[in-house]
């Protein structure tokens, strides 16, 4: 009898004993691969991570560098992402090139991308010349012929056509030079070039350096988002997950409209010196915090809404690829895949399990 007691107990041991471990496997939490460059965007998901919102939903985001939007899209192929914090632009290029979605508005970075000037341009001499763009400076015969440095095939290009769009002009009317943001910067510091574009936070060095901003999208009238764009495979074999990953996203979002800013410079800073290298004055972080709008759910859900025709994300990617194809950057056999801007989805938004939780 005692034998058998002792089998009994064995074995129940071992029953509660597998019960744990499967539980613990089940509870495992799913390994998400991420990139992002090192922009405001990603301080969102970073602060979720460091504060365990991401374990709450089950997730465990793996925050990957990259240097830009463009670099992001060929690391696809490679397995290397499912979820991405990318510029308008190369979304548009994501799902014309490697069939991605864009599944949330992560920013709104019209204001930080600028043409700027020095302070002595003749471009500066004139401003409001098209009375629909008051707030922009310039005059068709000061910027005609110019040399302008640029990022191409890029946010800054896009603020930059649609400036000499605002003056009459087009790229052809220009000199465009293509480089990277840190090198048009120091180029432009030489003396190389008449205008530079630049977006945040080389924007902000360049204003520290006293060089004035003649147009943004905005004062040219024009929506240029960041976009968070998902893997069409992944997501579409999983949309829980994308919907857990945006309820994460959504909840810092939270955080930064109702935290006073001021608040955060501390966990900002942190964030650019441990996960990007970059040193930023307390200054600098508010700046940046305060000159890039971020969107709730409610926010989200009327940026995406599409029952009376195209959607304002839709329109602003619409706007995005015709820009691409009169420059020529796309065919307009690419364009007829991508006017529409379907890809810009509220599937996965409205799949988030609500209320999103407190932010604290």
């Amino acid at each position: 009898m005692k034998g058998l007691k002792r089998v009994f107990w064995l074995v129940a041991a071992c029953a509660m004993l597998a019960c744990f471990v499967g539980s613990a496997f089940a509870a495992a939490p799913v390994k998400m691969k991420t990139a992002w460059m090192d922009e405001h965007e990603t301080f969102l998901p970073w602060y979720a991570k460091e504060k365990g919102w991401d374990k709450e939903e089950g997730l465990d985001l793996q925050i990957g560098y990259f240097d830009s939007g463009m670099a992001i899209l060929t690391a696809l192929p490679a397995g290397e992402w499912v979820i991405a914090g990318v510029g308008g632009v190369p979304a548009m290029m994501g799902n014309l090139r490697y069939d991605t979605y864009t599944v949330l508005i992560g920013n709104d970075e019209s204001l930080t991308n600028a043409v700027m000037v020095r302070p002595d341009s003749p471009i500066l001499k004139t401003k409001g010349y098209n009375k629909n763009a008051p707030e922009v400076y310039g005059d068709p015969k000061d910027v005609k012929g110019k040399t302008i440095l640029c990022t191409t095939v890029s946010s800054a290009h896009f603020a930059l056509s649609h400036w000499l769009r605002v003056l009459g002009l087009k790229d052809s009317d220009v000199v465009i030079q293509n480089m990277d943001q840190a090198q048009a910067l120091a180029a432009f510091s030489t003396g190389i070039g008449d205008a530079v574009v630049l977006w945040a936070p080389h924007m902000y060095a360049g204003e520290d350096k006293g060089w004035k901003v003649a147009g943004t999208p905005q004062t040219c009238n024009q929506g240029l988002p960041i976009d968070i764009i998902a893997d069409k495979k992944f997501a579409d074999a999983n949309p829980e997950l994308v919907a857990k990953f945006l309820r994460v996203y959504l909840r810092a979002v939270n955080m930064l409209q109702k935290e006073p800013l001021e608040k955060l410079i501390p966990e900002y800073r942190r964030f650019f010196l441990e996960w990007a290298g970059k040193q930023y004055s307390a200054a600098l972080a508010l700046k940046d915090l305060q000159t890039h709008p971020v969107f709730n759910y409610e926010e989200q859900i009327a940026l995406f809404d599409a029952s009376k025709g195209p959607s304002k994300a839709q329109k602003w990617h619409t706007e995005i690829a015709r820009f691409f194809t009169e420059n020529g950057r796309i065919t307009k056999d690419d364009l007829k895949k991508v006017e529409s801007a379907a890809y810009c989805t509220d599937k996965f938004l409205k799949q988030v399990k609500l209320p999103i939780p407190a932010y604290k």
